[in-house]
C-alpha cells in the first residue's frame, strides 16, 4: 500500500470514528486533510460518498424518528443550490478553492460552538433556509452538517432527535451532491483502503462512545474541524 493510500485511510477512519463516537463530525474532521491530500473537488466528492454511505448505515435503525414536516422543506431547498455548490468547486481557481473551503470549515464550526441562537431560524422558513444554505456548502465543501445542527439548536430538538433527522438530511444532501459531482476517482487501492478504514473507524467510534464522556468527545471534534479548517485557508491564501 502507497503512503498516499496510507494517508487516506487513516483520514477516512478518523472521521469515521467519530462520527460514531459523537454522531457529527465525519466531513468537519476529514474534509480539510482529504482536500489537503486530494485536492479540493476530489476531496470534496470522497467525503460526500463516504458521509452518504456512514448516514444511511446510522438511519437503518432511526428513520421511524425522521420529523418529515422539517425534512421535506430542508431536503427540497437543498436540492436547488446543490448544483450551485458544484459549479463553485468546478470553476474556482485552487487557492480560491482552498479559501473558500477553509472559510466556510473554520466558521461553521465557530457557530456551532457558540450555538447561536436566530429566530429567524426556526419554523418552515428557518428550515428552507437552512436546507439551502446546507446544500451549498455540501456540494462545494463537503460540509452540509453545521447549518442543521444550526436549525436543530433553535428549534429544541433534543440530540435523540437530532441524529435520526441529520442522517436522513445527510443522506439526501449526499445523493444530490454525488449525482451532481460523480464519484472520486480513485484506484482499486484506494478504494479498498477507504472501505477497510470506514469499517474500521465504525467500531471502533462504537466501542469508545461507552467510555467516552460526549462533552469532551464533541470538545476533541470540534477543535480538530477548527484546526483543519484554518490550516485549509492558510494552505489557499499561500497559494494566491
Amino acid at each position: 500500500m502507497t503512503t498516499g493510500a496510507l494517508w487516506l485511510a487513516a483520514i477516512v477512519l478518523l472521521g469515521s470514528c467519530v462520527q460514531w463516537l459523537t454522531g457529527m463530525g465525519f466531513a468537519l474532521v476529514a474534509v480539510p486533510a482529504l482536500i489537503l491530500l486530494l485536492g479540493p473537488a476530489q476531496g470534496v466528492i470522497l467525503a460526500n460518498c463516504a458521509s452518504g454511505v456512514i448516514c444511511a448505515i446510522g438511519l437503518a435503525s432511526g428513520w421511524r424518528r425522521v420529523r418529515w414536516g422539517a425534512m421535506v422543506p430542508l431536503c427540497l431547498a437543498s436540492a436547488c443550490t446543490v448544483p450551485l455548490g458544484a459549479w463553485t468547486t468546478r470553476h474556482l481557481p485552487e487557492p480560491t478553492l482552498l479559501i473558500v473551503m477553509g472559510a466556510l470549515v473554520t466558521a461553521a464550526v465557530l457557530l456551532v460552538i457558540r450555538g447561536l441562537r436566530v429566530p429567524a431560524l426556526r419554523g418552515r422558513a428557518g428550515a428552507v433556509g437552512t436546507g439551502a444554505v446546507g446544500g451549498f456548502m455540501n456540494a462545494a465543501a463537503g460540509v452540509g452538517g453545521p447549518p442543521i445542527s444550526l436549525y436543530a439548536l433553535n428549534a429544541g430538538w433534543t440530540v435523540r432527535e437530532f441524529v435520526p433527522n441529520a442522517q436522513f438530511y445527510g443522506l439526501f444532501v449526499n445523493i444530490l451532491s454525488v449525482a451532481v459531482n460523480g464519484v472520486p476517482r480513485l484506484d482499486v487501492v484506494q478504494w479498498t483502503s477507504v472501505a477497510a478504514a470506514m469499517a474500521v473507524g465504525m467500531m471502533t467510534g462504537r466501542f469508545l462512545a461507552a467510555h467516552t464522556p460526549e462533552r469532551r468527545a464533541r470538545t476533541l471534534v470540534l477543535a480538530l474541524a477548527l484546526a483543519g479548517g484554518a490550516t485549509t485557508l492558510v494552505k489557499g491564501v499561500l497559494e494566491l
